[in-house]
Formats: C-alpha cells, structure tokens, sequence
C-alpha cells in the first residue's frame, strides 16, 4: 500500500504531500491494470445563512458558489466519469417548500454542466436534506428526519436515481444490476418509511457502489446494515471485486483538535449498529466516503485491531470549516478538499486528495494511496 507523507492512522504530517503537484502524482501513478472507472466524491457545499463571509447571493441561496464551481471545473478536467455527491448540498432546515426547491434549483444549476461535460452526478441524501430540528418536551429543539423531506429529495433528485442511458452516455458502460426497489424495507433496519431513491445501490462492471441515507425516519443516525449485508452478498455472487459505499454521516467521528469540542455525532451515536456496519465494510475489504464533518480525514478506524478498511471523511465542499480559525492542528484541517478514486481492471484502487486553501491557492495533492 502507498500513501504519501502519512500515517495509516492519521492524516497528520502532510506538508510534503501537500507540497505534490497534480501532474507529479499522475505521471508517478503507474497502474498494474488499465483504470476502468474514476469517481469523486465530496460533500457538505451548503452555506451558513448566518455566517458573515456570505455574499448577497449565496445568502439567498445558501451555498458556497466559488468553492463548488472551481471544484466541479477541476473534477471536469479530470475526466471523472462520476461524482458522488455524500449531501448536506442544500442548508434546508426549513418549512417553506417553495425555499427548499430553490435551493435544490440552485445546487442542479451548479452541477448540470458538469453533466454536460461527461460526468454523471450520483447524489447522497445528507441530514440538511432529510432533517428538520423539531422542539422537545425539554424546550430544546433536535434534528429529526421527516417524511415530506424525504419526498422533497425524490422529486428534486430522483432524476438522477438512475438516469440509466445518460450514466452509459457519460460513464460509457450501462449500469447493471439496478433496481429501484432494492432499498431497506419498512420493518427493517428501524426503517419505518419509504427509501426509494433514497439508499439503493448498483454495479459498474466489477465495481459495486451502495449509497446509504444515515437519516431514516425514525432512526436518525444510522447505516441499514440488515439490507447492506444482503446487498452485498448479491454483489459478490454476480463478481464485483471493489466495494465503495457512499453515505453523509461518518461512522467515526475525527477529533482534529485538542482545544476545540467536535460536536458532529456521526453513526457512533449507534454504537451497536455503527460496529455491525463496520464489520460488514471489513468483511468485504469495502471503503467508506463521507461527509457530515466539514473536514478532510482519512483512515483506517480498526488498524489496531488488524483492519484495513478506509473511512475517508470529504466533508470539506465548502460548508464552513469544522476546525475554528487558529484551532487546526493538521496542514489539512482547513482546506476544501475532494477524493478521487480511480478502479483498475483487477479491483485495484488509488485513491488521491485534491485540496486547496482557504484563501484559494493552488490546487495541490493533499494525499494518496492504493487500496489492494
């Protein structure tokens, strides 16, 4: 395995990877099989209505344009064929309708060239999309998944769940094994709604790809293991080599600071559910990417114990940063920052971070490495 100027562990001391560029990394690259598949991923572009360094425009549609338009330009010119989206792409947390479709308007408008340009676009519900914060007996108010967020996903994304002949128009091979009704069911996994476009899953030649929704009505805060357990094992039956499964909430959580609380729970406000998940994502030597924490991180969250599965945390699509200014302990604790990672024929993996700084410098590789 690779990695540049890191440890397994952590994503500390990475200066000198930071210090790569994009075109040193490609021409080092050297593949033991041709690459058959290239995806990025990154998440959480969705703006603070209550952050000073907003402009007019982004107040009203609440996103972080500069950074989501250079990103989506370099993706382009990278020639993914897809983009997984992992959510909180829109602030919602609203019960205007009429806002909330403005601002998924707004984010489709961001990304339809990139469509247009050969990149598919796979979107991720996040908790912005799926929750609303609901006033308890307490008089406080929690973020609560509701049912109406979850039509307004399907009626804002559900185009693209699964646009069969322009994902084999951009990807240039037709998905197989799709099946809108392969999703959790009500009953199970604490499901108790719909999720229909909501978690479902796919293949592109040997490579299987899950998106989970980590908010179902109900059962906040959770991974449908039951259901990935399932889906999985089919995957292996029909030949997939290379898990990837795709979700907004981590399943552990990065403390990047020493002096600043990290409040953002993840999956591990499940344990029990959040290490059965992790168990599956071992089995299957799968990958988790994610977002929620508005960072980059990763990691390898079992290596003590022998694991090898990656948790990448790519919540850094411009959402205010999780680390405070002054409180980033690591080179790569505030930077906006997405994955790219590019499938062999054999099932092998690389896997590099692009990033660039908060005051927009040049796009550098933050990090890389190869997942056998």
């Amino acid at each position: 395995m690779l990695r540049i100027a890191a440890t397994i562990a952590s994503c500390s001391g990475l200066a000198a990877a930071f210090a790569a560029s994009d075109t040193d990394v490609h021409q080092a690259d050297v593949a033991a099989s041709p690459v058959i598949l290239r995806i990025a991923t990154v998440g959480d572009s969705r703006g603070d209505p209550k952050g000073h360094d907003l402009s007019g425009a982004d107040r009203r549609w609440v996103q972080n344009t500069a950074v989501v338009a250079r990103m989506l330009d370099e993706i382009s010119t990278d020639h993914a064929q897809v983009l997984v989206f992992n959510g909180d792409m829109v602030m919602g947390y609203t019960h205007d309708a009429a806002q909330l479709d403005r601002e998924y308007a707004y984010w489709r408008g961001l990304v339809a060239p990139l469509m247009e340009r050969g990149t598919y676009v796979l979107p991720v519900p996040g908790n912005h999309e799926m929750q609303m914060p609901m006033p308890q007996p307490n008089g406080k108010s929690e973020k609560l998944a509701q049912p109406e967020l979850a039509d307004a996903w399907r009626a804002n994304m559900g185009d693209l769940i699964l646009d069969t002949s322009r994902w084999q128009r951009l990807v240039g091979s037709a998905p197989t094994a799709w099946d809108l009704a392969n999703a959790p069911m009500p009953g199970r996994d604490g499901i108790s709604t719909s999720q229909l476009q909501l978690s479902y899953s796919l293949d592109a030649g040997i490579v299987h790809i899950a998106v989970i929704n980590t908010d179902p009505v109900g059962h906040d805060g959770a991974a449908p293991v039951e259901w990935l357990r399932r889906d999985f094992a089919a995957a292996r039956a029909r030949g997939a080599k290379r898990f990837l499964v795709f979700g907004h909430k981590m399943a552990f959580a990065y403390e990047f600071s020493k002096k600043q609380v990290n409040d953002e729970t993840g999956l591990d406000a499940r344990l029990a559910e959040r290490d059965a998940f992790w168990d599956l994502i071992e089995a299957y030597g799968a990958s988790y990417f994610c977002g929620h924490e508005h960072i980059y991180h990763a990691s390898q969250p079992r290596a003590a114990q022998g694991g090898k599965a990656w948790q990448v945390i790519v919540g850094s699509g411009g959402s205010p940063f999780a680390a405070k200014p002054g409180l980033a302990e690591h080179p790569t604790d505030r930077l906006y920052a997405w994955a790219e990672i590019s499938v062999h024929a054999d099932g092998m993996a690389d896997v590099v971070v692009h990033g660039f700084d908060e005051r927009f410098g040049p796009t550098q590789i933050v990090d890389k490495w190869q997942i056998p």
